[in-house]
């Protein structure tokens, strides 16, 4: 529901107000003075902001500009029976999207606030439309995504917790995206945060928000991504490197829908659905202690595991078609495609880095060419990017002894990763006992557990 906050002195023209919206489907809250008003702002969530201007104590005028300095940024509607030319230019500097005259009937305040709320939905939507067009759009015709994309259409009406696992590069996000396209909360804010990528001393501060001066260096209120993800979904990528303090933070709000900003005195509440991803396994960060079991179940309700590049080779020529499509229009350059062999030559690699290696790749490959890319200029690229166990084992430099290690590492870890480090699939693939697999593991400096190589 809209909520509405009603700032005026007059305690009839609060009621009227209040009843109009009331009836209109709105919810709202009055206060009689500005400072009241302040305090609300600061700790709940309102839509629109409809105040008097001229109030004893602090004035309308004043209680904007002190919004703007802590960082509440409600769109505000003005309303004055004593307006004048230059106190409606102050009210628009200080950020107020509309200046009103009283006497103001309910019925044109309504249509004042309905049409406000309309264009900052559509300018939302704009702003997120031209982010996303392209950029998020999942290029797929394998079994492999066909059975990833049969989950999201299953799982995404529901409120229920998505974690997303799968290797690096392999679009974690744009299938945490497509949950929240396909959802009801489509119309509401996306908000994505990677948590390997943000120091542990921040984290707390960059998902709950502070307050101003609760830290130094905090010049004005922040929200945090839950609050701006409020009524959307959040997708926390990378949840298997968060901190164990936060985790602990994190499970109290799974829990009780509720958060506290750093430096708040008053718990805010939020609605916002988590998807999370890690390309860890956390089962087994789970038994080594370094992820909270209690946490481990709020999140791992519905798993979707994205399979690898190499797993979804039909797709290569898809992607690599798209991502030539999409860079040759950011800069401007003419359209070109791929030759049969030059598709070929993609298909051969075995894409560590997964799509997002495949997207540099192309980017690299049409700076290259000015005409259809070809095979010649694909091995080009690409053999530079071979794995130093790939370049021995073909003939690089060492020993027989070392390229013979370094072509068996390099064996053992494509069948580790096409498996997604299962090592009984992995063993049967390889011909191996699990047992064997796990002494060849060891030797060849390969931690199971972490998934690192030695």
């Amino acid at each position: 529901m809209t909520r509405v906050l009603i700032v005026d002195d007059d305690a009839n023209t609060l009621a009227s107000l209040s009843r109009a919206f009331r009836l209109a489907g709105y919810e709202a809250v009055v206060s009689d003075h500005a400072a009241r008003a302040i305090a609300l702002l600061k700790d709940e969530r309102f839509d629109i902001v409809c105040s008097d201007v001229v109030m004893p104590g602090k004035d309308g005028l004043s209680m904007l500009a002190d919004l703007r300095e802590i960082g509440v940024t409600t769109p505000v509607i003005m309303i004055s029976g004593q307006a004048t030319v230059d106190m409606a230019v102050r009210a628009t500097r200080l950020g107020a999207i509309d200046f009103l005259e009283k006497p103001i009937s309910a019925d044109k305040l309504l249509l004042t606030v309905e049409n406000a709320l309309r264009l900052m939905r559509l300018e939302a939507e704009n702003t997120a439309l031209r982010r996303r067009v392209g950029r998020h759009e999942i290029v797929w015709k394998s079994d492999a995504m066909r059975r990833v994309m049969a989950l999201v259409d299953r799982v995404a009406p529901t409120e229920s917790r998505v974690c997303i696992l799968g290797e690096t590069g392999t679009g974690k996000e744009l299938v945490a995206r497509a949950l929240h396209e396909r959802s009801a909360r489509r119309d509401r804010p996306f908000v994505s945060v990677n948590c390997a990528a943000v120091p542990s001393e921040l984290i707390e501060s960059e998902l709950f928000g502070h307050e101003k001066g609760a830290f130094t260096g905090a010049a004005a209120r922040h929200l945090g991504k839950f609050e701006q993800a409020h009524g959307g979904t959040l997708f926390l990528d990378e949840i298997g490197d968060m901190p164990a303090a936060m985790q602990a933070k994190l499970l109290r709000l799974l829990q009780e829908g509720e958060l506290e900003r750093i430096g708040g005195e008053r718990p805010v509440v939020v609605d916002t659905r988590v998807v999370v991803a890690t390309h860890r396994d956390l089962d087994a960060l789970v038994r080594k202690g370094a992820f909270r079991e209690d946490l481990y179940h709020r999140v791992f309700v519905f798993p979707i595991a994205m399979p690898s590049l190499r797993e979804r080779q039909d797709d290569i020529p898809l992607l690599a078609d798209h991502f030539a499509k999409l860079i040759a229009e950011q800069n401007n350059w003419k359209p070109r495609g791929f030759s049969a062999d030059a598709l070929e030559e993609l298909g051969r690699y075995h894409w560590p880095g997964n799509v997002r290696e495949l997207r540099n790749v192309v980017e690299r490959l049409l700076l290259l060419t000015d005409d259809e890319v070809d095979a010649a200029t694909v091995r080009q690229v690409l053999s530079g990017r071979q794995s130093a166990a790939g370049a021995a084992a073909s003939g690089g430099s060492g020993t027989l002894a070392d390229r013979v290690t370094a072509f068996e590492r390099d064996v053992v870890v494509r069948e580790l990763t096409a498996h997604g480090y299962r090592v009984a699939e992995t063993a049967r693939a390889l011909g191996l006992e699990r047992s064997h697999l796990y002494k060849k593991c060891q030797q060849l400096g390969i931690d199971l557990k972490n998934r690192v190589i030695g």
